[in-house]
């Protein structure tokens, strides 16, 4: 199975920044398309912004100028740089992985635990 666990978040100032980070495990597993979702309280979950392996970005456009999304395939690592932070980021932010199983040719997703931000005015 495919292993997914977010780092980084916590609180932090309107105009700070805070980086979180995404690391995906399993064996016989393609990590495809990567991405950042967040669920702020009493809201639906939302796409902050996506990654392809082959590095083609996707990002909402409530965080387009101030959010970067990159990764590192190689170690199927995905991080977020989140800048110039508004209290209407609060949030917990959650990993999503899309995969392939290469022995089974099977596809699936996988989503971490999520890690809170907080944003204070």
């Amino acid at each position: 199975q495919v292993q997914v666990v977010e780092s980084g978040g916590g609180l932090v100032q309107a105009g700070g920044s805070l980086r979180l980070s995404c690391a995906a495990s399993g064996s016989t597993f393609n990590i495809r398309t990567m991405g950042w979702y967040r669920q702020a309280p009493g809201k639906q979950r939302e796409v902050v912004a996506t990654i392809s392996s082959g590095g083609t970005t996707n990002y909402a456009d409530s965080v387009k100028g101030r959010f970067t999304i990159s990764r590192d395939n190689a170690k199927n690592t995905m991080f977020l740089q989140m800048n110039s932070l508004k209290p209407d980021d609060t949030a917990v932010y959650y990993c999503n992985a899309n995969w392939r199983n290469v022995r089974t040719s099977t596809y699936g997703d996988t989503w971490g635990q999520g890690t809170q931000v907080t944003v204070s005015s």
